[in-house]
């Protein structure tokens, strides 16, 4: 089992304005928070880096959940050189399904702003359903396709 993962940008053209460096992720939330010095409950809840540990949980668990499959996970992100950022991007046969992930009860068609800048980086490729894996107890549309998805779901 690896200890750290690296996310690789999706980009399918060398010379568009695309982040290319990858994003590391533990695939232990308890280390990194250990190493962090976020050593209660409370600090991992209510501090000021408890939206970056929830994104890593998320991110580590559907990879593990792909590994326990035998399979390796297919995922990208993406972000351009203007900061417009999406977490999480699935690939498969031409087509991608954006995943903004969120610490929040209350996501909002706000939250899914950037997956209209995919389109514009990759016309020849189908940007289809996603949304945003967020503390939301339920699967509810949001907004044209996006649904917010449970964390408690992965």
């Amino acid at each position: 089992m690896k200890i750290i993962y690296l996310l690789r940008p999706f980009h399918l053209n060398i010379s568009k304005r695309i982040v290319k460096t990858p994003k590391i992720y533990f695939m232990d939330t308890g280390l990194a928070a250990w190493l962090c010095r976020w050593l209660t409950p409370e600090t991992l809840r209510n501090g000021a880096m408890s939206g970056s540990i929830f994104e890593t949980w998320v991110v580590s668990e559907i990879i593990k959940s792909y590994n326990n499959m035998g399979k390796e996970p297919d995922i990208y992100f993406f972000r351009n050189t203007d900061g417009q950022e999406v977490d999480l991007l699935f690939y498969e046969n031409g087509s991608i399904y954006p995943l903004e992930i969120k610490k929040t009860a209350a996501p909002n068609p706000k939250d899914v702003r950037h997956f209209k800048t995919l389109s514009t980086f990759f016309p020849e490729l189908q940007i289809k359903e996603g949304g945003v894996i967020c503390t939301y107890p339920e699967i509810m549309p949001l907004c044209d396709g996006r649904y917010t998805i449970p964390a408690s779901a992965i």
